[in-house]
């Protein structure tokens, strides 16, 4: 590669980065995506996940950190920073465990930022969600300034998390970044049940593909490698605080569905099936902060569609 550099690493040369970072959720799928960038800058990362890394060359810690001791082991002494991605993701299981959910998404993020304190932790990036904002923006567009008003126990967990990485920055100068993303989509999601995964799938086994609602919601879909070196940004900056990052362009879900028709070359027949509860009638962000920050999204929606359908294949 042309200067030792690696796309979105901005401008940092490879192989100099001798950081030790802690990705919790690690062997998931936006994990795995962090932690080859991360290593192949050249840091010492450690995975704490329920599940085995893929590689196994990347040192994992096993289990449930809301075990008692958990946090401990995964995050030794001599740790630079923490990038948090574990966690309950589903909006749809939210609402059927709430408590779970508070337990992991809160609780465990209020322990590894306690743990942070104790040790001098430098940073810790938090990965959040627009649905922070929820109902609150209406036709308008989603920027780190909108009210929090999440619609579901997702959302709230989730508020709740970047709270905590605000009050920890303010009172013991761990500097926090909660990034909060709209629909990651790429490569690797092939366990995901999110909108572009169940899509695939229905493209590969020609079932009818289900539209909740009347398909005229608009969403905001940021490809997997934009979300990587969205991380960089928030590990290699002083960037604090909130940062929205999405593509900033909308698509309804019947958009979607025609591009992906492209695509993949599959018919993708289509029913409506009543919305479910908790969903934004609209999200539309704006990424400027990031912007002014040195991050821009670089995969189009049709480029990444199609590069998802290729490795799904």
């Amino acid at each position: 590669m042309p200067g030792g550099r690696l796309p979105g690493s901005l401008g940092r040369p490879t192989g100099v980065d001798t950081r030790s970072i802690l990705v919790t959720g690690g062997s998931g799928f936006i994990g795995r995506h962090v932690v080859a960038a991360l290593r192949a800058d050249g840091a010492q990362v450690t995975v704490a996940d329920l599940q085995p890394h893929p590689d196994p060359s990347v040192p994992v810690v096993l289990g449930d950190l809301t075990a008692p001791g958990a946090v401990e082991r995964a995050l030794p002494e001599g740790t630079d920073a923490v990038v948090h991605l574990a966690a309950r993701t589903s909006v749809l299981g939210s609402l059927a465990l709430p408590v779970e959910t508070y337990r992991t998404n809160v609780a465990m993020t209020a322990e590894l930022l306690d743990r942070c304190r104790v040790l001098g932790v430098g940073s810790f990036v938090l990965a959040s969600t627009n649905a922070v904002v929820g109902g609150g923006a209406g036709e308008a567009s989603i920027d780190e300034r909108s009210p929090l008003r999440p619609l579901t126990p997702y959302g709230s967990t989730k508020a709740a998390a970047e709270m905590l990485v605000s009050a920890s920055d303010a009172a013991f100068g761990v500097r926090g970044v909660s990034l909060r993303f709209t629909n990651v989509y790429g490569t690797g999601m092939a366990a995901k049940d999110s909108i572009v995964a169940r899509i695939m799938r229905a493209a590969v086994s020609g079932d009818t593909f289900q539209i909740y609602g009347d398909g005229r919601q608009v969403r905001d879909y940021v490809f997997a490698e934009d979300v990587v070196a969205a991380m960089r940004l928030a590990l290699d900056t002083e960037v604090r605080g909130p940062l929205v990052i999405g593509s900033g362009r909308s698509t309804s879900v019947l958009e979607l569905l025609a591009l992906a028709r492209e695509a993949t070359g599959a018919p993708l027949p289509a029913r409506h099936v009543p919305p479910k509860e908790g969903e934004m009638a609209g999200v539309r962000v704006d990424v400027s902060r990031a912007a002014r920050r040195g991050w821009s999204p670089t995969v189009g929606l049709e480029d990444g569609l199609a590069r998802v359908w290729a490795a799904w294949r």
